[in-house]
């Protein structure tokens, strides 16, 4: 076994000179064109989600969330990525992408697959989920369609729940164009005035509060759903009273919410984080949604009043922000949703008597355990961990990170009550955690109040890593209980985000975790760490320094892989380095959820590589990186992805595993999801991603995340027997 700290932090300064000079000049004989445009490849990742809503073999409730996750997705690619773009343009900062385009011409590239993509989005709604919904009794139906007994039922639940908090904003002279807000539903609405003749303009929030499909009451053996723009819009004479509705129009604004915060420039992190929300909200409008229907002259005055190009303008056929049918999809249907999997408790984590209590620190002293969510429980798992921690009088301190967390969190209970017991409790909740910065200001001053040392972590940096430590005394010292993560301390998300936590006993990963958990709350990043790599400082290095190892290997004849999970595949010297790898025969396989700008199976270059992408039920979000290492393979979990943003701007940590049967258990999965018999999407050379769903006769393929589940429940049931 080869300590890390040999590996990493170890090697002097004139090693990683070497190190860098060396991996300089072999990227100089590698191509320029070698990396597929990280933007489009977003966009890719989102038609790979749109395909799983166009595929008639998925539960059609899962369908319907399918579009809804497209739809949300979108909008946050514009608010951030395309933002992005627009702001370095805007300010002069456009350096060339990844690919050595200039932002321009990305962002037109862009335009042009965001409105193909947009369009099919549109399409799969209207022509084949909408349609699908209605075959199993669950109707989207228009005003029109309406029998008179319903449509007075209708109009009484309009005069009761919705006209007391519409507020239709006129323009005129005294009356300028209001302020449109980012993802805000509005009616565009013409009138004229019956008395002067004059036309005016008016604008109408669709109440985001209110449900966006109501129900039809009815008492067939379906149920039906009318949009709330179109009761609205068939109530326009309540709201304008003695004016004449000429015609009306749905759209859509979204806005630049990304966040610039000067760190080192502001004292209180967290009073300038709430600025900033606020500015948030006022941000330049980035994107402009309008129903096909829309006529020009309504088009140009939104344009005019809202400062946006023709470029930025999105005209759809059907329903705008087809997020609402996140509400359709909870619907109470079983037979309508993926079949109900109920995770179980880890084999290590089961109590010994069937309605005892399990001792996890008793579990984890025997050995490392390492957890599969959501196949395996979070909640009797980390979430047991931490609140026995709270509660046991042996435990002395705990300390974690909290990057996101769900608003009723019983993680964050666990550390409250922990701190009102008396114990130390470290916090290092993220509030600049994106689009989650409300939230973890809010419990920030809770744990504050609580007695919970609450810290921000570093200045530039945020802190990504998913650590829990328990400081326990047994028999006169005290021992080091550590988790280690893939994914948040996140009870909610933990249900539908695939991710692995190891728990350890291990005094090596106690003190890198107590190093590093006192640099995170002090000033400086520790170099040396035992079974961890962290970044900023040496995780893109110690990674490099594995798969320089494997090509080594590879060019000696020796056993060499590398074996990659991670949500991006982004970081150019990683990138580069598996080219290498590959060009000195070392299988390297990429297992990518989202965007990946490797170009494999080209020849001379990445012949050797192979990408495969699995989505489905949940959202496949653990990372996993695997060396074969001449046999004694090395093999690590954590939390980084491989951008420029993990790996330069946040603190990261992955951890090895090292017990076999661990080791082995990735090893298998990883199998599994590379084999050309289970169900994945293939990346092609020109970034062309080929979804194999089913074999040459038309039979499904193994669908990972099912086979995953049964075999967990096949472990449990096999221990049973015993």
């Amino acid at each position: 076994m080869i300590e890390h700290d040999v590996l990493d932090a170890g090697l002097g300064d004139a090693d990683d000179d070497d190190f860098d000079e060396a991996v300089e000049a072999a990227d100089e004989q590698l191509p320029d064109s070698r990396y597929l445009d990280r933007e489009i490849s977003w966009l890719a990742f989102n038609q790979r989600v749109l395909e799983l809503a166009e595929d008639p073999t998925v539960p059609v409730l899962e369908r319907a969330n399918f579009l809804a996750i497209f739809a949300s997705n979108l909008d946050e690619f514009f608010m951030v990525r395309v933002a992005g773009l627009k702001r370095r343009i805007v300010t002069g900062l456009a350096v060339p992408t990844n690919v050595g385009r200039a932002p321009l011409d990305v962002l037109a590239d862009i335009s042009a697959e965001a409105h193909r993509l947009q369009l099919r989005h549109a399409a799969a709604w209207t022509d084949q989920v909408r349609p699908a919904l209605a075959d199993a009794g669950i109707e989207v139906v228009s005003w029109n369609s309406l029998d008179e007994d319903s449509a007075a039922r209708l109009t009484e639940y309009f005069q009761r729940n919705v006209f007391p908090v519409l507020m239709p904003l006129a323009v005129d002279p005294a009356h300028p164009f209001p302020y449109i807000s980012g993802l805000s539903l509005n009616l565009a609405i013409r009138i004229r005035n019956a008395r002067t003749g004059r036309q005016e303009f008016a604008r109408l929030k669709v109440p985001p509060m209110l449900p966006r499909f109501v129900e039809v009451p009815g008492d067939g053996p379906g149920v039906r759903y009318l949009p709330l723009e179109e009761l609205i819009s068939n109530h326009l004479g309540d709201l304008f009273p003695g004016m004449e509705v000429l015609d009306h129009h749905a759209f859509r604004l979204t806005r630049n919410e990304d966040m610039t915060i000067e760190e080192d420039e502001t004292e209180n992190l967290i009073q300038a984080l709430e600025a900033e929300l606020l500015r948030r909200r006022f941000g330049p409008p980035i994107r402009l949604e309008i129903t096909e229907d829309m006529d020009d002259l309504t088009r140009d005055l939104l344009l005019s009043e809202l400062d946006i190009t023709e470029q930025e303008v999105y005209r759809l056929p059907g329903a705008l922000d087809l997020r609402g049918l996140f509400d359709l999809s909870r619907i109470d249907r079983p037979d309508l949703h993926y079949p109900p999997h109920v995770p179980k408790t880890a084999l290590a984590f089961q109590p010994a008597e069937q309605n005892g209590r399990a001792d996890l620190f008793g579990a984890i002293r025997k050995g490392d355990v390492l957890v599969h969510h959501p196949y395996e429980s979070f909640a009797t798992s980390v979430q047991a961990f931490l609140e026995q921690a709270a509660r046991d009088p042996h435990v002395l301190a705990i300390k974690q990170t909290l990057y996101r967390t769900s608003g009723d969190s019983p993680i964050v209970q666990a550390l409250i009550d922990a701190a009102e017991a008396g114990k130390q409790v470290l916090a290092l909740v993220e509030v600049k955690a994106r689009f989650d910065e409300a939230n973890n200001i809010v419990w920030a001053r809770k744990l504050e109040k609580a007695g919970v040392h609450v810290v921000y972590g570093l200045v530039g940096l945020k802190t990504h890593c998913k650590l829990a430590l328990v400081i326990r005394e047994e028999e006169g010292r005290l021992r080091h209980y550590s988790h280690v993560g893939t994914g948040n301390y996140n009870p909610k998300t933990s249900r539908i985000y695939e991710d692995f936590g190891l728990f350890t006993v291990d005094d090596q990963v106690g003190r890198d975790l107590t190093r590093l958990f006192n640099e995170l709350s002090g000033y400086a990043i520790e170099k040396k760490f035992k079974r961890l790599l962290v970044a900023p400082l040496h995780l893109r290095k110690g990674l490099l320094r594995h798969i320089e190892r494997e090509r080594t290997n590879a060019l000696e004849g020796k056993p060499s892989g590398v074996r990659i999970k991670v949500n991006s595949m982004v970081d150019e010297q990683i990138i580069d380095a598996l080219y290498r790898a590959s060009q000195a025969g070392v299988p390297v396989e990429v297992w990518v959820r989202g965007i990946c700008s490797i170009k494999p199976g080209v020849e001379g270059m990445s012949e050797n590589i192979r990408v495969r992408s699995i989505l489905g039920r949940y959202l496949e979000h653990s990372r996993i990186f695997t060396f074969v290492n001449d046999g004694d393979p090395q093999v690590f979990i954590g939390s980084a992805d491989m951008m420029h943003r993990n790996l330069d701007r946040r603190v990261e940590a992955l951890v090895r595993v090292v017990d076999p049967k661990q080791v082995q258990e990735l090893s298998d999965l990883f199998d599994l999801a590379m084999d050309d018999g289970t169900s994945s999407w293939h990346l092609g050379p020109e970034g062309e991603w080929t979804r194999h769903s089913v074999d040459a006769d038309g039979a499904p393929l193994i669908d990972l995340q099912e086979h995953t589940m049964a075999r967990v429940q096949r472990k449990r049931r096999s221990r049973a027997v015993r």
